[in-house]
């Protein structure tokens, strides 16, 4: 208790491109254990280096639910994924053979795109591979996710854009409207993924440098209005749903 007192009062800085771990008087032990630099290094490694899907799935899983959330060392972990290059390794698994290794991975990536400095690297290089993911458009094969690894990516989507001027328009360049239009007016997907590819369009909307530029594509403002209930509504863009712990 006591060092995560500490902890909780040290400055924040989500922005900041660097934030290191605070210097322990102890030895960590039990849970504690969990979230150690060298522990969050092992995660990395095994992200990188591992091919079997099942530790993917559980090390992506672990530094998603790691970094869920507003608690202090959550933030660490956030800079720390930055700094040791975990991001692209994360990014890397959207294009994996196994489903639930795309879900994990997609979850973790909206947990560290809090993170200011990691939303921006995530906008840039992540986007193309989650658009990739989602159903519809001209993608040869397509992919036949599952509702709840499509909710996930749309979730990781707008978590990324708002507030993300450049994510948004990496969005508009790699099919991403073509795609959330066709889930929201398709008639064949869930109510779910409607929802979360509305919220998605909402905020891409609520850019007005991009409205011009998507009008001369053909889209119509009716495009991003979709009719969502007061709860969807407040499912902003740090808010966190169930699978996200």
């Amino acid at each position: 208790d006591e060092w995560f007192s500490r902890g909780k009062k040290l400055p924040e800085d989500p922005g900041a491109d660097t934030v290191d771990f605070p210097k322990r008087t102890t030895p960590a032990k039990g849970y504690e254990l969990l979230f150690q630099p060298e522990v969050v290094r092992i995660y990395i490694s095994l992200l990188k280096e591992s091919k079997t899907p099942a530790i993917l799935e559980a090390s992506a899983g672990a530094i998603q639910n790691l970094c869920a959330g507003s608690w202090t060392y959550g933030r660490y972990i956030r800079s720390a994924l930055r700094q040791e290059k975990g991001l692209s390794a994360i990014a890397d698994l959207l294009t994996h053979d196994s489903e639930r290794v795309v879900k994990a991975a997609s979850g973790a990536l909206r947990n560290l795109a809090v993170d200011l400095r990691n939303k921006e690297l995530i906008g840039k290089h992540a986007i193309p591979n989650l658009v990739k993911n989602l159903p519809g458009g001209q993608q040869t094969p397509a992919k036949n996710l599952s509702e709840d690894t499509v909710v996930s990516v749309l979730n990781t989507i707008n978590e990324v854009i708002v507030d993300n001027l450049e994510a948004a328009k990496k969005l508009r360049e790699t099919q991403g409207i073509e795609k959330l239009v066709l889930i929201n007016k398709s008639g064949n997907r869930s109510e779910r993924e409607v929802r979360a590819a509305a919220l998605v369009l909402q905020t891409v909307w609520g850019y007005k440098e991009l409205r011009k530029p998507l009008e001369k594509e053909g889209w119509k403002k009716t495009d991003f209005q979709v009719n969502l209930s007061n709860a969807s509504r407040t499912q902003g863009g740090n808010s966190f749903d169930d699978s996200t712990l």
